[in-house]
């Protein structure tokens, strides 16, 4: 009901006012104009940030840079503003970039897939809770996926899944997808994502490029995210688990049997017949696996010992004083010189032992035995008696004798 119906019921002003919450005198006006009256926005001045709108929208095109990285940035160029003003800006073209990430996109065939871990809990019958994580690959196009449990989100378990991923997925994605975890990424520098070394290594070996998503935006990743809740809901979910080696050949014969076989909600087609059609447009595996133990260098001490993981290790004492290459991986240490294969230990689960035997090297030979003590002869030079010491003259007693009682001179 608008003002003039109410004045038409014989309400008064004051009333229609309470009742509607304006003042009495824009009942008033509206009531003499018949019409309400508009409202005129007074011009606001603009932003003093407005200069550097485009500056910031190309650096956030860049990466998911701070606000405070930029702000160093722009002050240099003259901005005088406050940092929250930037802040309110920064975020709010973030927040339209991440609704833009969330639409759900379709990838070319072989273009990407994407990788996530999740975690699971096993109960044995004592009610003891050991942990369990899913290795979780994703292929975009076809939704063709491998999963495998392991006991540790280690960087070695990460790179034998993948391994293991692109040898069941027969091909190898242009480009994977992660979230920010650990054995990918290792920190960020000025905003920038520092990447695993090691990680990075492997990615060239396989030929694939690691991408990111933005950080704290784990929706992006959503053709992994809505497996990993397909797996526990169609899989583990009543799974009875006894051993880790039954429980990834179980996951392996459901995938075959159940996940390829079902049509996909996104795509309307089997997931079997899409990856088919997706194989040829992956990249082949290369001619030689990457060696994904874990490596580490170590100085041997003259006692022909290295230290490692709290435990000392014997090695060859022709390494003595060299630097040597370890190899860890599935708690074996291999100890390498120049691709020599030094030695071989299993890694102890106490730590504090020295493991092995002392290698102890060979006697010398007399030509490498040194002559010290050995008799070479006496020093003859500058002597005229042709021995070590000088020839004294000697004195019968009696000369003492008489010398004392002076009946003889002493040169006598």
């Amino acid at each position: 009901m608008d003002i003039a119906a109410l004045k038409r019921s014989g309400h008064s002003i004051r009333w229609i006012a309470r009742k509607l919450g304006i003042h009495r005198k824009t009942v008033k006006k509206y009531l003499e104009s018949n019409s309400f009256p508009a409202y005129h926005r007074k011009d606001t001045k603009p932003s003093i940030l407005e200069p550097y709108h485009q500056i910031i929208r190309d650096f956030l095109d860049e990466d998911e840079y701070q606000a405070t990285w930029i702000l160093t940035r722009i002050k240099r160029m003259g901005y005088s503003g406050s940092y929250d003003t930037l802040k309110v800006f920064v975020r709010s073209i973030k927040e339209q970039k991440r609704r833009i990430a969330y639409q759900r996109f379709e990838t070319e065939p072989g273009l990407q897939a994407q990788v996530d871990w999740g975690d699971f809990k096993v109960v044995d019958s004592t009610g003891k809770t050991t942990p369990l994580y899913a290795f979780v690959m994703v292929l975009g196009f076809s939704r063709a996926m491998y999963v495998e449990f392991v006991e540790r989100c280690t960087l070695e378990a990460f790179m034998d899944c993948h391994l293991r991923a692109f040898r069941h997925l027969k091909g190898v994605p242009a480009e994977i997808l992660y979230d920010n975890m650990k054995q990918v990424v290792v920190g960020r520098e000025n905003g920038r994502p520092v990447f695993n070394t090691e990680f990075l290594h492997f990615a060239r070996h396989y030929g694939f490029t690691p991408r990111l998503c933005p950080p704290y935006s784990p929706w992006v990743k959503g053709k992994v995210e809505r497996p990993m809740h397909y797996v526990r809901e169609s899989f583990w979910r009543g799974y009875g688990f006894h051993s880790l080696e039954e429980t990834n050949q179980d996951v392996a014969a459901w995938i075959a049997e159940t996940a390829h076989q079902r049509i996909h909600g996104t795509h309307r087609q089997q997931v079997q017949a899409r990856w088919e059609q997706e194989q040829p447009c992956l990249g082949a595996l290369p001619p030689s696996e990457y060696d994904t133990s874990l490596k580490y260098f170590r100085k041997v001490y003259k006692d022909c010992l290295l230290s490692f993981g709290g435990n000392r290790y014997y090695v060859p004492y022709q390494a003595a004083g060299r630097k040597v290459l370890l190899k860890v991986k599935a708690s074996v240490i291999r100890i390498y010189h120049d691709d020599e294969l030094l030695a071989l230990y299993q890694i102890p689960e106490i730590n504090g032992q020295t493991i092995g035997i002392p290698d102890k090297p060979p006697p010398r030979t007399p030509r490498q035995t040194p002559r010290y003590g050995q008799d070479r002869g006496m020093a003859t030079r500058g002597l005229t008696t042709g021995t070590l010491y000088p020839e004294v003259y000697r004195r019968p007693l009696e000369e003492y004798d008489r010398y004392a009682a002076g009946g003889a001179p002493w040169n006598s």
